[in-house]
């Protein structure tokens, strides 16, 4: 054999390594065995909107800056939020049973103008979602280190995203069974930081009560009515992060095992209950533990579980514990980028809104052209924000409730006309 045949067989041997042998299409089983249980799929759809409370809750309070009184309604707000958007997802599922989440959504009830606004602002939201978990994480993580050693925050995120990119293309399943373990420590350590922490303030809830009324007096006394409630909606939208994950669920039908539609609707049950649950409670924890709105190289979070486990045995590995499930588990959250991003562009290739080679699956049955695009997109503008999190939250609000309003403002009209 010459050199020239040993060439194509070195690199045929190196896709196998990296993405794994080609699947076999006349196994009658591969379907099945490649499609996603409920408690997998909140794993590997719902974690995008878990993990967002790592971010989302951080950004609402910051914006709140010494009103942090206001935390209170933030908290009731965020969790119906969650809830009702949920609500009308889980409509979105019974109505569009093949998936295809807001863009087909849009497209077959407000027509294909608005649903080609949809697709864009979802392609966005998913690349953003990408971004925004990697240096969430990121920022986790070094909230722990020592500033000089923060040079090295970007170089690191841009690995995690393409060891994501490698990991995708492979499988979905095969995924999110390898990163499974992160989101369970992620639930059993915010379960325990959240009861505790309201539990450990329960003799203290007359004080805090009293302190609430002097700060809402004092806000009123400074800001007026209308202030203060311009500074609510503000900070409040500027949490809008917090709920882009639960598109993923509608979004990503066709992943999921038959039923699909009952499958769905138990994965954004259980994805709504644990972001209110998880959400809400950070907000009134910052509150009720003081927590400063803005720590120069620490998140908000770290901040919290660093107080709260100051004068407790072994408190500081529980909070490293705590921190580190929480970065994985955005790691884990930007799997929603890489499953629903490229489904979206295939459904936008599909009606020819982008290039057909996006709608083509791979030796791995995977949308490896999407796939590759999500990856590089993210890179990208996390170079151009330089791995801040504050600089990409913007941006992230901006279309995670353009593709919500659209969604449910097309389910609304289609109510009303079938009801009429």
């Amino acid at each position: 054999m010459n050199q020239l045949d040993e060439q194509p067989e070195l690199t045929s041997r190196l896709r196998r390594i990296l993405f794994g042998p080609p699947r076999d299409l006349h196994d009658r089983s591969l379907f099945h065995r490649m499609s996603l249980i409920p408690i997998l799929a909140w794993i590997g759809l719902g974690a995008d909107g878990l993990s967002s409370s790592a971010y989302g809750p951080e950004e609402a309070f910051r914006a709140l800056g010494e009103h942090s009184y206001l935390a209170v309604g933030l908290a009731g707000l965020t969790a119906f939020t969650v809830f009702i958007i949920a609500a009308g997802y889980s409509r979105v599922i019974e109505h569009f049973p093949q998936g295809g989440g807001g863009y087909v959504v849009a497209t077959s009830l407000l027509g294909a103008r608005a649903g080609v606004v949809s697709g864009c602002a979802l392609l966005v939201d998913y690349v953003l979602t990408i971004s925004v978990s990697i240096a969430s994480a990121g920022a986790a993580l070094f909230s722990f280190v020592d500033p000089a050693w923060h040079s090295l925050k970007v170089p690191l995120d841009i690995a995690v995203i393409i060891t994501l990119v490698v990991l995708n293309i492979r499988g979905v399943r095969e995924s999110v069974l390898t990163l499974a373990p992160i989101f369970l420590v992620f639930a059993l350590t915010h379960l325990i930081t959240i009861v505790g922490g309201i539990a450990a303030k329960v003799p203290e809830i007359g004080s805090d009560i009293a302190e609430l009324g002097t700060g809402f007096r004092g806000g009123f006394s400074a800001l007026g009515l209308g202030g203060m409630v311009l500074l609510f909606l503000h900070a409040y939208s500027l949490g809008g992060g917090t709920y882009t994950g639960i598109e993923a669920v509608s979004n990503g039908l066709p992943i999921l095992r038959e039923p699909k539609v009952q499958t769905g609707k138990r994965t954004m049950l259980y994805m709504a209950i644990s972001l209110a649950f998880t959400a809400g409670g950070l907000l009134l924890l910052y509150l009720l533990w003081h927590i400063p709105p803005h720590v120069e190289g620490k998140t908000t979070n770290a901040v919290l579980l660093q107080t709260m486990t100051a004068n407790i045995p072994g408190g500081r590995a529980f909070t490293l514990l705590t921190m580190l499930s929480a970065a994985a588990l955005l790691i884990v959250g930007a799997q929603a980028g890489f499953v629903d991003g490229p489904r979206v562009l295939a459904n936008m290739a599909v009606d020819s809104w982008m290039p057909h080679r996006f709608s083509q699956l791979s030796e791995r049955l995977t949308t490896q052209n999407g796939i590759f695009m999500m990856g590089v997109a993210s890179i990208a503008i996390l170079l151009w924000a330089h791995g801040s999190v504050h600089s990409l939250v913007v941006l992230y609000s901006i279309n995670v409730f353009l593709t919500f309003s659209l969604s449910m403002f097309g389910m609304l009209r289609h109510s009303i006309q079938t009801h009429s």
